[in-house]
């Protein structure tokens, strides 16, 4: 099992984010040593377009491939790699998870292990913070009854008609995904969507396609930073976790 950390220098929202410091560390360097502490996987690569990430993860030890800079999104990144390190299951960890558990990349490994049939997963956690739940950088995810996606969205879902509360079914996704080979190459190669391009979210792609998502819990789940306000609130805590 190969998990791939795409990293781009030109974050649309927050740039250049993967070489952001937290308490003195880049924040791609934070991820990848995270994910290596995983048991479940045999190898670990950043794939990035851009040489001063390559050289930040080559200095702390890490493996960089260079990925051409023409990719629209992560997985596309990723079954580039997929192209030239061979493997039977990818796990794609964003690069903004500087905090994440390597329980839940284990725990996202596990059905993937256990049930042939699912060609791809991810991961999600009940939102209990009304921040979470009405801002549009929170991804939010609902299942089914037998624990796939139904849809994500950047809007606040399922929308609850005769109450202000958040719904105890709501979910927060966790941008951390598992393909099987054969399907990220094929999944690679579909056209964007009309929902993908209008939410700006990759996974919609597969659904679109009638591609079954399984929605695995968090075991620990962590901070994704998606803003100047998220990088901060990050800082914040590896500050206060020093201590």
């Amino acid at each position: 099992m190969i998990a791939v950390i795409p990293a781009r220098y030109a974050s649309t929202r927050l740039p250049a984010k993967a070489l952001a410091e937290i308490d003195g560390v880049p924040m791609v360097v934070r991820v990848w040593q995270q994910t290596t502490r995983a048991a479940t996987i045999d190898r670990t690569i950043v794939a990035t377009d851009d040489e001063r990430i390559a050289e930040v993860v080559r200095r702390a030890g890490g493996e960089a491939m260079m990925t051409a800079a023409t990719h629209q999104s992560g997985t596309d990144r990723i079954a580039e790699v997929a192209r030239g390190a061979s493997a039977a299951i990818y796990l794609n960890v964003q690069g903004d998870l500087p905090f994440l558990d390597p329980a839940d990349l284990d725990a996202l490994a596990s059905p993937m292990r256990t049930e042939p049939s699912i060609a791809m997963a991810t991961l999600g956690t009940p939102i209990v913070d009304q921040h979470e739940w009405t801002n549009p950088s929170v991804v939010k995810v609902v299942r089914g009854a037998q624990g796939n996606a139904l849809y994500f969205s950047r809007a606040s879902i399922p929308y609850p008609r005769d109450t202000d509360a958040i719904p105890a079914v709501a979910l927060r996704h966790i941008g951390v995904y598992a393909y099987r080979r054969e399907f990220l190459l094929r999944f690679a190669a579909l056209p964007q969507g009309v929902l993908e391009r209008i939410e700006k979210l990759e996974q919609l792609r597969a659904l679109e396609n009638g591609y079954v998502i399984r929605v695995v819990p968090s075991v620990a789940p962590s901070l994704e930073i998606d803003t100047a306000e998220d990088l901060a609130r990050a800082r914040a805590q590896a500050s206060s976790a020093r201590r």
